[in-house]
């Protein structure tokens, strides 16, 4: 009989301990999202940009008010588990959130951007497909900051990601017509 309570006792606590090792490793590796109304600070050159290749490596976006007629800068970006709602950047001022890319690697977020005399144009701002794959178009980035609104010399690519020296530039049309 006391082996026998032994034994239950010894099985409670194993379920016990399995129960809290799950939770603290779901806590920990759950993807996450940090997401804040304040402006963020302008990154630095050289901080980082390139990097996070391994999977679910954390992420930055970095959203640049740039637009050419000074104006706030209104942003509202979604993914399909997320919404961070609409966002208000002052021109010349930075805004960024943080996550991971899920296991699937089918994370991408899609943001409507407008100001006054700028009309209404969306952009997807993280695709795993540019933006995260070393064989994509663009280096990987970990810090991924996107200046907004200024036109390039072509006319046509308002969108530039700017590499961690602070000079390089990738940039690309709105993706209106992808709605």
């Amino acid at each position: 009989m006391i082996y026998i309570t032994m034994a239950f006792s010894n099985k409670l606590h194993c379920i016990s301990m399995f129960m809290i090792i799950s939770y603290l490793t779901l806590i920990l590796f759950a993807s996450g999202l940090d997401v804040s109304n304040t402006v963020a600070e302008a990154p630095t050159p050289g901080s980082g940009n390139h990097g996070g290749v391994l999977p679910l490596a954390p992420k930055h976006v970095v959203i640049h008010n740039i637009v050419e007629n000074g104006e706030v800068l209104n942003v509202h970006c979604k993914s399909s588990e997320d919404d961070l709602g609409l966002i208000h950047i002052p021109w010349d001022k930075y805004w960024g959130f943080r996550f991971h890319v899920n296991i699937w690697k089918t994370t991408s977020f899609r943001c409507h951007f407008t100001w006054y005399g700028g009309g209404s144009h969306y952009f997807d701002i993280f695709t795993v497909e540019r933006d995260d794959s070393p064989s994509g178009k663009t280096p990987v980035c970990r810090e991924c900051t996107w200046e907004v609104g200024k036109e390039s010399i072509d006319g046509k690519t308002p969108m530039c990601r700017v590499d961690g020296d602070g000079l390089t530039r990738y940039c690309f049309e709105w993706d209106d017509d992808s709605l």
